[in-house]
């Protein structure tokens, strides 16, 4: 009798300890960028070339799906329970191809899906995606570039890089994703913007040689 006491009071123990343990299981957190839909685009005016959007690139460490931040302009570092809900890659794609759609400026823009039934293929990277802890206080940067190409000739009729750096107001992951939001939402307006304002006047110069 008193070893199966004992037995039932070792049970007991342990099931107490490993309930404490399932409950101290952390989970991750995800985030998301949440840019506002760009305005419906304009009635068509001279737009007849077709625009098809490559899945942007990354460097390796931003496509694992954690945030990242630096200590220093050498080292990087990955939080282990705060993670992108979306890859950014395709984030920043889609965001792009819905200013360029909504531009005015192509008859149609699309995602690449490889063929060749457009006039232009425009080939991005996700450069920075970051927080950045140095040189005093918290801030973000977002870098973005960009080039379009003739899929008729190859050659390159457009291209831009732009980079924003932002202070954070506040010292947690939150608010870093919600300035990275409005940071990523002023890097992609400044990226595409010369690209859709200048168009129509660089289309002309671009294709000058081939009518001749």
């Amino acid at each position: 009798m008193r070893k199966a006491a004992k037995e039932r009071v070792f049970c007991l123990a342990a099931l107490v300890i490993l309930t404490g343990c399932m409950g101290s299981v952390r989970h991750p957190t995800y985030y998301t960028l949440n840019l506002p839909a760009p305005p419906d685009p304009p009635a068509a005016q001279n737009a007849h070339a077709s625009l098809a959007v490559r899945e942007f690139r990354a460097p390796t460490y931003l496509r694992q799906g954690a945030i990242v931040y630096r200590t220093s302009p050498e080292q990087i570092g990955l939080y282990a329970y705060h993670r992108w809900a979306m890859d950014p890659r395709d984030f920043v794609t889609n965001a792009v191809v819905e200013r360029l759609r909504a531009s005015g400026v192509f008859a149609g823009v699309k995602v690449y899906d490889g063929s060749r039934n457009a006039d232009y293929v425009l080939s991005g990277r996700l450069e920075k995606l970051e927080e950045l802890d140095y040189q005093g206080g918290v801030k973000v940067q977002v870098a973005i570039s960009a080039e379009m190409t003739s899929i008729a000739t190859g050659a390159i009729a457009w291209s831009n890089a732009v980079s924003e750096i932002e202070d954070v107001d506040r010292r947690d992951v939150p608010a870093v994703v919600s300035e990275m939001n409005r940071t990523m939402q002023r890097a992609i307006e400044k990226l595409v913007t010369p690209l859709s304002a200048g168009w129509v006047e660089r289309r002309a110069q671009v294709e000058a040689p081939n009518t001749k």
